[in-house]
């Protein structure tokens, strides 16, 4: 009688464990195919709306139309320099979100020292047609030089910008045409560590479609590099960018803004645009 009376809750204790584990085997597989299938979503979260005319919001610039190889017709801003011109243009690549009227003011920044600067505007982003993928935004990048080379600034008189996953468009856009110099603006080694990063439990590694080789691809790189990026950074770890620029084979500097954080006015202040201005004197 002892022996019956002991077995059954053994048995039931088996049994809830064996619930409890077939349970979190459940939620773990949902949670890794909900991020097969919607990781996309997470990882670009674009402004859809259409920003006013360029010349409402800066004096000077104008609206320009951009051809990918694809066939999509993107939509995107032109700044002339309304400084002393240097003749070298910046072709900005923004982040994963917002849209082209959010880099306005770094756009007039750039401006005002003299730079002529095509600010990209994404496929989905900013009333454009289309969605974001890796190989998209590559395509996109590629019309955008196209469109800065044939208003006469080759790109050996051109600098990219990125800023954060915009480091990943540019960094393939450099491999594939090289310009006069790169300036990253909080760089991430790959979007699988940055994801990694910010999802710690997932297996982000193997379920991502996106990779952004950021510091894979300057390794082999001869371009001019400039890497910037904040102590404080939520986001991308600082880690992660200081590690970018020992990536870089042609570092020419590392600007490090104490206290800043991932999206901080001060990210896309006069300390980045001067680091701008310092990479160009030195490829001039």
């Amino acid at each position: 009688m002892g022996g019956g009376r002991s077995t059954t809750p053994r048995r039931r204790t088996r049994r809830a464990l064996t619930f409890g584990l077939a349970a979190l085997a459940l939620v773990a597989v949902l949670l890794v195919a909900g991020a097969w299938v919607f990781q996309r979503h997470l990882i670009y979260q674009p402004d859809t709306r259409t920003p006013p005319p360029a010349a409402q919001v800066v004096p000077g610039a104008s609206d320009v139309t951009l051809t990918t190889a694809d066939g999509l017709t993107l939509a995107a801003w032109w700044v002339p320099p309304s400084g002393t011109a240097r003749d070298q243009a910046v072709l900005v690549a923004p982040g994963n979100a917002g849209n082209r009227e959010d880099r306005a003011r770094f756009a007039t920044l750039l401006a005002e020292r003299g730079f002529a600067v095509l600010l990209l505007e994404y496929r989905g982003f900013g009333g454009n047609p289309g969605r974001p993928t890796e190989e998209g935004l590559a395509l996109d990048a590629r019309a955008a030089q196209a469109a800065l080379a044939a208003r006469g600034y080759p790109p050996e008189r051109t600098l990219y910008f990125g800023e954060s996953l915009g480091t990943g468009v540019v960094a393939r856009l450099q491999a594939d045409v090289p310009p006069a110099g790169v300036v990253l603006r909080s760089p991430f080694t790959s979007l699988a560590d940055a994801a990694s990063h910010q999802v710690p439990l997932l297996p982000v590694g193997v379920l991502l479609h996106d990779r952004f080789p950021v510091a894979e691809l300057l390794e082999h790189s001869d371009v001019p590099v400039t890497v910037v990026y904040g102590t404080r950074d939520r986001v991308v770890p600082p880690s992660q960018s200081a590690a970018v620029a020992r990536a870089a084979r042609e570092l020419v500097e590392t600007v490090v803004i104490d206290g800043a954080g991932h999206n901080d006015a001060v990210m896309s202040g006069p300390p980045v645009v001067d680091a701008v201005v310092r990479l160009a004197d030195r490829v001039r």
